[in-house]
């Protein structure tokens, strides 16, 4: 059974071919050129050597070790404690309202005019003029 049937199973990797330097000079000046144009200094390489290790695979990331954030200043806001208008000790705080009443008697009633305006109906009115929607 060859090897390409077998899932999972590959072929051991090649030995590493051999690095042409001046051919990787010119690539690592080129590179640097153009991440300067690109505005990415933070992509360049300072030595020719970190460039050959990023090229062949062979980089080590150095892993930073946590820092916990501390803020430089803390601002805290004004506490200054102002009392609610009304005192605990008032029995009359959050009570309703009376509801209003109207106890004259000029106004007999309430008539709907056009797009549901209500309107007071005096006793001397005429009830027809709401009920053809006139006004006076």
């Amino acid at each position: 059974m060859s090897m390409h049937l077998v899932k999972g199973v590959y072929a051991p990797a090649s030995k590493p071919k051999k690095v042409d330097l001046a051919q990787m000079e010119k690539d690592w000046r080129q590179h640097s050129k153009d991440m300067r144009k690109q505005n990415m200094p933070c992509l360049q390489f300072n030595t020719l050597q970190d460039y050959i290790t990023y090229r062949t695979g062979k980089v080590n990331s150095k892993k930073k070790a946590f820092e916990a954030y501390v803020p430089e200043k803390t601002r805290l806001r004004d506490e200054t404690r102002y009392p609610s208008r009304t005192s605990p000790n008032d029995p009359t705080a959050g009570l309703l309202k009376e509801r209003q009443v109207y106890s004259g008697d000029y106004m007999i009633g309430i008539a709907t005019m056009h797009k549901s305006n209500l309107v007071p109906v005096g006793r001397g009115d005429n009830p027809k003029d709401y009920a053809t929607m006139r006004r006076s």
